[in-house]
């Protein structure tokens, strides 16, 4: 360990030492994670105790963080969902870009800059930032509601229009932009994005099955991370952005019976490199520069989130949204995103726009950041002071899979399959979640609602909707995954209510004791089937036969209840 460069290692140190220390003082004072991560920025960085001070390296490795965030967002939705959005993506979000830069060029101009440097504030400074939105979107539940659907629209177009607007600086800095050669190559990365999804279509599942059957989990993470970035990678490549390559890649998974737990498997690295790149975000802030341009730099940053919030409340109203979703749409876009700052960094680069203005403006962009959380709150109560009405039928209520109410199913061997069955027949939602890759290729092809994953898993839990489920039917093979599940669901979701199949009377009483709400023995309800259909044979009355049979039921389901007060009497005496 000696060639290990401890210079590294302390960074790593500190930026975890700051999360774990100041982000949860900033949930307990009901300010929030994103606040916490720029504060804990703003500490670390120049301008604080210096204790970092490489912040675009930092960065680089924070904007991981972004894809990753896409890329969960895109394994939530399915291509047919995706599909119905487009009039929203291409109405409201390129609506969005064009009025907003339009006003913005306008108002540049207006302070004496040039023509050029006008048009690229304009763009620059209307796209928002995909990481601030989403993350706050996903702190209020907010995804599958009306105002996530518009929101995520003008986001997924502002990433398309990344290509497009690199291509404009690159023109305005005197480089030729040959117009057969742009449809051209936006052609071909049309054609190799269709050819992605397609072999992704009918290649990933059994790639998939094959890495599950190694019955190693490490590899099958490495998996999961090389697509995500793999497709990130091939889509810079062709001229588009990373996220949106990420996107992609969670599109191609939408469908596939692997989803929950993969995305189990990528949340602990998006949530660490996302809460990364709100730090940097912090440290960007330029403190001498505000301090002596204070005046200007707050006039500017609340006159850029005034006309971005102005111009999307309009469009929001214009679309049929009514007061409160257009206010909080317009409160969660007015902010400008972290494309901006590779915007401006490029034009500088290319001689476009002068290094002190860019400079201004990517100050701007980071005031706007940390302002955002605030505007949203105030939103919020804006919005709750005003009744709602009811929206209109049609207004894209359906678009997301919703994951509410339902039951989940965890294990689809012999028990959960006949659950499933039965859940079915009575059209009642449910997700089940099972670790065998055969269980489910087989489930999935007779129509069950089935995906891989461990179940005793919690990211697994939360990505099968655990938070909105009505209950947890515990129907595993092995007794042993039944220990760690029940008080994994007990310790996160002390409500839930846990049904579980068990072995015998003893495996009853445990699981009670681990906060099973019901439990139903194997073999005493084998027994009791089989007892009824003998005393049949044997002649006697069928209500005869019932009161034999649940009288036994009763002593056998009471011995369970005493074994388990007499447990818990013998933990008090521990105790004490």
């Amino acid at each position: 360990m000696s060639g290990v460069d401890t210079h590294y290692l302390v960074d790593i140190l500190t930026l975890l030492l700051a999360t774990v220390v100041v982000v949860p003082f900033f949930h307990a004072i009901r300010l929030g994670a994103i606040l916490g991560y720029l504060a804990a920025g703003v500490v670390l960085g120049p301008w604080g105790f210096g204790l970092l001070t490489e912040v675009d390296k930092i960065r680089h490795l924070g904007e991981f963080g972004v894809i990753f965030l896409l890329f969960v967002l895109g394994i939530e939705l399915k291509a047919d969902k995706l599909w119905q959005m487009r009039k929203m993506v291409v109405g409201l979000g390129l609506g969005q870009l064009l009025v907003t830069a339009g006003v913005l060029y306008i108002a540049a101009m207006a302070c004496g800059v040039s023509q050029n440097e006008a048009i690229i504030i304009g763009f620059g400074l209307a796209l928002s930032s995909t990481a601030f939105c989403l993350k706050l979107l996903a702190e209020r539940g907010g995804i599958s509601t009306r105002m996530g659907q518009m929101s995520l629209s003008v986001l997924l177009l502002q990433d398309i229009a990344v290509v497009p607007l690199l291509a404009l600086v690159s023109f305005l800095a005197g480089g030729h932009v040959d117009a057969g050669e742009s449809s051209m190559n936006l052609m071909y990365s049309v054609l190799v994005i269709i050819a992605l999804l397609v072999a992704g279509h009918y290649l990933l599942n059994p790639i998939l099955s094959k890495i599950v059957a190694s019955q190693d989990p490490d590899v099958f993470v490495a998996l999961a991370v090389l697509l995500v970035l793999g497709m990130a990678w091939i889509m810079e490549q062709i001229g588009f952005s990373m996220a949106l390559g990420a996107f992609l890649a969670g599109i191609m998974l939408a469908e596939s019976h692997y989803r929950h737990q993969i995305e189990a498997d990528i949340l602990p690295f998006r949530g660490i490199l996302l809460g990364l790149f709100f730090m940097t975000v912090g440290m960007g802030i330029d403190f001498a520069l505000l301090w002596n341009e204070f005046f200007v730099v707050i006039g500017l940053t609340l006159g850029l989130m005034m006309v971005k919030g102005v111009v999307v409340y309009l469009l929001a109203r214009f679309s049929g949204s009514q007061h409160n979703v257009s206010l909080q749409t317009a409160a969660l876009l007015s902010q400008s995103g972290e494309f901006g700052f590779v915007m401006f960094g490029f034009a500088t680069a290319s001689g476009v726009l002068g290094s002190a203005l860019a400079n201004l403006l990517t100050l701007v962009i980071a005031l706007t950041m940390v302002l955002t959380p605030f505007v949203v709150k105030g939103a919020n109560i804006l919005a709750s002071r005003t009744p709602a009405k009811q929206e209109k039928e049609g207004d894209f209520s359906s678009l997301f899979e919703e994951t509410e109410g339902h039951v989940i199913l965890a294990g689809f061997g012999r028990v959960g399959a006949r659950i499933g069955a039965i859940l079915n027949a009575a059209d009642v939602p449910y997700i089940g979640i099972d670790m065998s890759q055969s269980r489910v290729k087989a489930a999935r092809e007779q129509g069950f609602s089935v995906y891989y994953g461990d179940a005793s898993n919690i990211k697994v839990l939360q990505a099968a909707g655990a938070s909105k489920a009505k209950m947890v039917v515990v129907a595993m093979d092995n007794p042993e995954h039944f220990a760690n599940l029940i008080p994994l669901v007990r310790q996160y979701y002390p409500n839930l209510p846990v049904h579980a199949r068990a072995k015998d009377r003893r495996h009853c009483a445990n699981l009670i004791t681990q906060g099973a709400s019901t439990t139903v023995s194997e073999t005493l309800e084998t027994s009791l089937r089989l007892s009824q259909e003998v005393l049949l044979g044997t002649g006697l009355e069928q209500e005869a036969i019932d009161d034999v049979i649940a009288a036994f039921r009763n002593d056998y389901y009471s011995d369970v209840v005493q074994k388990v007060s007499d447990h818990r009497v013998v933990m008090g005496e521990l105790r004490h």
